[in-house]
């Protein structure tokens, strides 16, 4: 080979090398395309690179060309074991003419059979920031008049190259385990703060939520959770979600009421190409993107019969098909559903599937409408409040009067509504510390008329603890039947009993009168 020849042969490998760097976010696959590059323009035999392990404290064949995977995984060094050990522990490069005359070659992996062949052995180090990070070494097949000095002069700019594949691998490497790092943590701030706005709670009905969301949530079990709108049920898939094995990987939502039907069926199972007006491109749904995670169905209830049925299949087989295509996949979910609605009326009316309420109904949770547990409002009024203080970044304070105003509203729009309420009240209130004032305006603009001075009276405060008990013990501690007979409103002779700290003493019977909202039951 003329030296012109070989000149541009080394351009060309160069010129491949610098192409083949937009590649080195899979290291090994950038590596032995360098080495294939290496070898075919420049007629070498065979080619390695050996990147030192500091946990082992061994160098690895990391890629190679003309080694097969059983000859790659002999060739491992101690260093300052072998030629290659050497170059590594020196940091100088090294020629061997003959490999058959060199004591200190290895032949470790056992691919050159020096006893036919005549063999040049090349290696350089590949430095990194003035260290030793590897190896690159080549074989040629030994012939008089090749320079190999300049042939160590090439090597020595492709390990450059190769060392700095290295780096940016491993700066792609920190920056994963960085951003692992900072979603653990968000993932466990999110988590204690769903934890604590749950756990915003004495009422023994979300205690009992609470307890049923740690049984079920290390489970593969499908959840059902049933409640008012507002309730938090979104909250609860994600806390079960956060709390189960399945918490590194996507949680999905989809609300079953805010799509047309057939829109739906394509965001759920996907579509394949020229599957419908508008397909140009096939795109997996919902339910692939979140294999091994968890799918919350918000508003299940509002499922067309038909995709009931479809659903109803992927639950039990876990199987589907694209719109538009015949081949069955199959993926690994968790199902949450989710419903405001009485299901199980539902489907004795036939407006939805028994079956499907069945699988769904596995491991159902109700959760309670704020109405029936009262004695949480000042929690979740202090936990809102936090959370809205580092959003509007300022402390707002309610005062005694407006936190008691506030109890007696019923909410009927629930935790939601209590939430848009009090952001409301960020953005009105002039001042720090909000009176009663303004609740009793905000509130009387969304109560019926008739409703509005009533809803908003502070329950007598004349009324002792004595006088109380004595009218609990009459209606046998029923807590309805005692405040109708006191001319009060059940939650206002609650609250009452709240402040004056008797509840531990009375056995409380709370006889609430029927409900007319849906109870979930």
């Amino acid at each position: 080979m003329d030296k012109n020849s070989l000149e541009h042969r080394k351009l060309e490998v160069l010129h491949e090398a610098c192409r083949i760097i937009g590649k080195a976010f899979d290291l090994d696959n950038a590596l032995r395309d360098i080495l294939y590059v290496l070898a075919e323009k420049l007629r070498m035999k065979r080619a390695s690179i050996t990147l030192y392990d500091e946990d082992a404290d061994r160098l690895f064949i990391r890629a190679s060309y003309g080694l097969s995977p059983e000859e790659e995984a002999r060739g491992v060094y101690a260093p300052g074991e072998g030629i290659t050990g050497q170059v590594f522990l020196t940091g100088e490069p090294c020629v061997v003419l003959n490999v058959k005359q060199e004591p200190l070659f290895l032949n470790r992996t056992g691919a050159r059979k020096l006893e036919r062949e005549e063999i040049s052995f090349l290696a350089v180090p590949i430095m990194l920031e003035d260290k030793a990070i590897g190896v690159l070494s080549v074989d040629r097949l030994f012939e008089d008049g090749i320079d190999y000095h300049e042939d160590i002069n090439f090597l020595e700019i492709v390990a450059l190259l190769v060392a700095q594949f290295v780096q940016l691998r491993r700066n792609i490497e920190k920056r994963e385990i960085h951003l692992k790092q900072e979603n653990l943590l968000l993932r466990t701030e999110l988590k204690k703060r769903f934890s604590d706005f749950m756990a915003s709670s004495r009422s023994p009905e979300m205690q009992k939520v609470l307890t049923l969301v740690r049984q079920v949530a290390p489970t593969r079990a499908t959840v059902l959770l049933q409640g008012e709108s507002g309730t938090g049920k979104t909250l609860t898939a994600r806390l079960i979600h956060d709390l189960s094995p399945r918490a590194g990987k996507p949680f999905v939502k989809i609300n079953c009421a805010s799509l047309p039907e057939n829109l739906l069926e394509a965001e759920l199972f996907g579509y394949e190409k020229g599957a419908f007006t508008g397909a140009i491109k096939s795109k997996p749904g919902l339910l692939e993107e979140a294999h091994e995670g968890t799918v919350f169905l918000d508003e299940i209830s509002e499922l067309s019969l038909e995709l009931q049925a479809k659903l109803l299949r992927f639950i039990q087989e876990r199987e589907f098909e694209r719109l538009g295509s015949t081949k069955t996949r199959r993926v690994d979910v968790r199902i949450i559903a989710a419903t405001n609605r009485d299901l199980e009326n539902l489907a004795r009316e036939g407006k939805f599937r028994e079956d499907l309420f069945f699988r769904l109904n596995v491991f159902p949770i109700y959760i309670p409408p704020l109405r029936e547990r009262l004695e949480d409002l000042p929690l979740l009024i202090n936990f809102i409040l936090r959370r809205l203080s580092k959003e509007y970044a300022r402390n707002l304070r309610l005062t005694p009067k407006a936190m008691e105003i506030m109890s007696r509203y019923h909410w009927p729009g629930n935790v939601r509504e209590l939430e848009n309420f009090l952001e409301r009240l960020f953005i009105l209130s002039e001042n720090d510390t909000v009176t009663e004032g303004l609740i009793s305006s905000l509130l009387k603009k969304v109560l019926p008329e008739k409703e509005s001075s009533l809803s908003l009276e502070i329950p007598p405060q004349e009324l002792s603890e004595e006088e109380i008990i004595e009218v609990l013990k009459r209606h046998n501690f029923i807590i309805a039947r005692a405040a109708k007979e006191l001319g009060l409103t059940f939650r206002q002779l609650r609250y009452r009993i709240q402040c004056l700290g008797i509840e531990e003493k009375i056995p409380l019977r709370r006889g609430r009168p029927p409900k007319t909202a849906y109870h979930g039951k």
